[in-house]
């Protein structure tokens, strides 16, 4: 009879005694069942199941999303959908997912925004296998955050997440790097922007211009576009043009 073992579980059980191989059969599938997954490439995101159980309506309207779909692949071509659900009291506050390889193992991760019924929102990291990594949560209902975007900001061969900490009231920038699975809060600045209250899109954005990415978001007042740079200890701001309206950022993102 064909066995239904994965065949890591397989392998390893043949080098377990007969009695201790039965008892261990379970738990061996499992952990290769896990491996599996996290040696999978996600090749599209999207959020799912629309919701308006989240009443805040930062990105325009009442919708927000209680799920996260993945398609992934493995290295043989074979392909799978996975729906990660979120329990009642939390949802995707978000445009859309982020598609970017974190640690630099050649497989995307997924980051977007989540947002707590009681606690507002927190950035989120996913993999294959769930969620990898998460920043607090802001602390207050209907405190959101708005995505910058992701890169090595530095140079020192680990990548930050930018995001724009309560765009319309604290307006503050936080740079958080991935290192080991794990994300640390390495830089804030406060004055700088890339949301109003209603906007369906995120002004602003990241730009390659020279030997080190740029951070292009308004000043607090929205009058002057501002590029900030990491030195891998603290960020320093310039102007670069006057603000009238978001296709001013869109346009500051093309190096001059």
């Amino acid at each position: 009879m064909q066995s239904a073992l994965h065949p890591c579980a397989l392998t390893l059980l043949r080098r377990l005694t007969r009695g201790a191989a039965l008892g261990l059969a379970l738990a061996v599938a499992a952990l290769c069942a896990t491996t599996s997954a996290a040696q999978e490439r996600i090749t599209s995101a999207g959020f799912t199941e629309p919701t308006s159980r989240y009443a805040h309506a930062v990105l325009g309207d009442a919708i927000e999303y209680g799920a996260l779909e993945l398609r992934t692949e493995t290295a043989n071509g074979a392909t799978r959908t996975l729906i990660l659900r979120l329990p009642e009291h939390r949802v995707f506050e978000d445009i859309a997912p982020r598609l970017f390889d974190l640690d630099k193992d050649g497989r995307p991760e997924v980051i977007a925004v989540q947002s707590d019924a009681a606690l507002g929102a927190r950035l989120v990291v996913y993999g294959p296998t769930g969620l990898i990594a998460a920043t607090p949560h802001i602390g207050q209902k209907n405190r959101w955050l708005a995505p910058i975007g992701a890169a090595d900001l530095d140079g020192d061969g680990f990548v930050e997440i930018a995001y724009i900490d309560r765009p319309h009231l604290a307006k503050t920038l936080r740079l958080w790097r991935f290192k080991d699975g794990a994300l640390t809060e390495v830089a804030s600045k406060t004055g700088l922007t890339n949301h109003k209250i209603g906007w369906d899109f995120i002004a602003g954005g990241l730009r390659h211009c020279a030997d080190l990415p740029e951070i292009i978001t308004a000043n607090a007042n929205w009058t002057r576009i501002l590029a900030t740079e990491f030195d891998g200890q603290s960020l320093t701001s310039r102007e670069i043009g006057a603000y009238s309206g978001p296709q001013n950022l869109t346009k500051a993102l093309s190096c001059p």
